[in-house]
């Protein structure tokens, strides 16, 4: 599989809609719902820091390696 992506499990800890991490991040919620399914081939260092910044998180809590 490869790399896992767990942002709605991090989302729903925190209590965060999509709605609302989409507008204070800076993107669309149909690209925040890609990449929450794990649809999208890379994500932007600045995107990636801005969640963590806004979900006060490191990367790891959003991506895992999987070898299934």
């Amino acid at each position: 599989m490869g790399i896992v992506v767990n942002l709605d499990v991090v989302m729903a800890q925190r209590k965060i809609s999509s709605r609302d991490l989409a507008r204070a991040i800076g993107i669309t919620e149909a690209n925040l719902s890609l990449l929450k399914r794990g649809k999208v081939k890379g994500v932007r260092f600045e995107t990636l820091a801005a969640i963590c910044r806004h979900l006060q998180c490191q990367p790891g809590d959003i991506l895992a390696f999987s070898e299934d």
